[in-house]
């Protein structure tokens, strides 16, 4: 077996590792998708606005909790590459009571202070109410929906990819059987309106958590919660430490790029709820290109991780030019597939002619950029692997706030509309050069330790 392994080739590997990473991401995006076409067919745009207004503040949160992931994913490939599974249970436990506190804060400061961040976000005045009365919900609900988030990563760190895609089938299956139902009042349901997404997605990551500690105790799986894992469940201050010290920038990273999302929200809804519509819609088309490269990324960092924790460091080199080809193929063929049916995509989300027209027009603008956006992660996740992350965090910071977010002002009111998402190919072009000098120049000559 051991023999198998070691001849097996890299991108048989990457792919095994990534293949249900993806169509995860697929399902997560889809049902989204899915979630908006109910709402912008059954309810309306001004619903799709108002919803759309969520997506950069739910995004604030989860973005934490993928930091504290990403952390704990690196030192828990680095404790199973070393075979080393009472360290993966004591990482995984630490890590999941933090996130679970994170949930509960979040879930009652989001909640009291919704209305004030949507007018703070200038949230059309004819959607407020309404963008209001979704949040509320959203808030409450977010503790699960962030647990589910972390506790699949964590699955990730030990090369379990293929339990998080199927407990997120089981939870898109639940969400999108219920969102119509809910908003039609079908079988004696109750007529929620607006908020029958996020009731429904409630109920869909509920039921996939319980099927997925079902799984998981089943097959003795190294993160079941059983009695063991659950004597894991304390805030360790040493593990949580070097959790923090790689997840924290990490973290850092993401809220610094969902508060410059909330910038661009700003700055789209200064031109009305049309163009807030069709920031939503973009988005989600968006999301299938990103997340898919993001998980690129992902699997090179854990991978890397690993690679270190078994002491297999030559490997380093080639997992990251496996991860930069197959960004070339994957991420370029869903490019292509963007450009090429970007009208119909858009059309499933958009009614109004105008609206579907303004929103092909900016994603056609920007949607290239994501390769490069690919790119940059991987090499950043590479060196993640390592827990090197305050040089290529401070990289993608600066290129956000001090790029990204100027240019966005400067086109806005050169280019109008079109012009704030001009910005986004400016920043992510910058990342991938400072992350490429850094990479080269300095990281590659640094000596690589295990963590844990």
């Amino acid at each position: 077996m051991q023999t198998a392994t070691a001849v097996k080739p890299l991108w048989h590997t990457y792919l095994l590792f990534l293949a249900p990473m993806v169509l995860s991401n697929f399902l997560q995006s889809m049902s989204g998708t899915v979630n908006s076409i109910y709402i912008g067919q059954m309810l309306g745009t001004q619903a799709l606005a108002a919803v759309s207004g969520m997506f950069p503040i739910v995004f604030f949160f989860i973005a934490l909790v993928i930091g504290l992931g990403a952390g704990a994913g690196v030192l828990i490939g680095q404790a199973w590459g070393a075979r080393e599974p009472h360290m993966v249970k004591a990482i995984a436990g630490a890590t999941l009571l933090l996130g679970v506190l994170i949930g509960l804060v979040a879930a009652v400061f989001g909640s009291v202070f919704a209305r004030q961040a949507l007018s703070g976000l200038g949230t059309p005045a004819d959607v407020l109410d309404d963008a209001v009365a979704y949040a509320h919900v959203m808030m409450w609900i977010l503790p699960s929906l962030l647990v589910f988030v972390l506790f699949t990563q964590l699955l990730r760190g030990v090369s379990d990819t293929l339990s998080p895609l199927l407990a997120l089938i089981v939870s898109t299956s639940v969400g999108l059987a219920l969102t119509p139902a809910l908003i039609r009042g079908w079988f004696g349901l109750p007529q929620l309106g607006i908020q029958s997404a996020a009731y429904a997605g409630l109920a869909g990551n509920l039921a996939a958590m319980a099927w997925l500690a079902w799984r998981l105790i089943r097959k003795g799986h190294p993160l079941a919660p059983d009695r063991e894992f659950f004597a894991a469940l304390r805030l360790n201050g040493a593990i949580l430490g070097k959790v923090l010290r790689i997840g924290l920038p990490t973290g850092v990273q993401m809220i610094v790029l969902s508060l410059s999302e909330l910038v661009i929200l700003a700055l789209v809804n200064q031109h009305g709820s049309q163009a807030t519509a069709a920031y939503g819609a973009v988005t989600q088309i968006v999301n299938y290109v990103q997340f898919p490269a993001l998980s690129i990324a992902i699997t090179a960092s854990i991978l890397g991780a690993q690679a270190i924790g078994a002491g297999r460091l030559e490997r380093m080199g080639p997992i990251l030019r496996t991860g930069l080809l197959i960004n070339v193929c994957l991420t370029g063929g869903l490019i292509v597939l963007g450009y090429l049916l970007s009208h119909w995509l858009l059309g499933l989300f958009l009614t109004e002619d105008s609206t579907r027209l303004m929103a092909e027009h900016l994603l056609q603008i920007m949607l290239w950029s994501l390769l490069v956006f690919g790119f940059q992660a991987i090499i950043g996740g590479i060196m993640r692997a390592s827990g090197t992350v305050l040089v290529p965090v401070a990289i993608a910071i600066i290129c956000v706030v001090g790029v990204q977010l100027p240019a966005a002002y400067w086109l806005d009111a050169q280019y109008g509309l079109p012009g704030v998402w001009m910005a986004f190919p400016v920043a992510y072009l910058g990342m991938l050069i400072l992350q490429t000098l850094y990479y080269k120049l300095v990281w590659q000559h640094q000596k690589i330790e295990r963590l844990v």
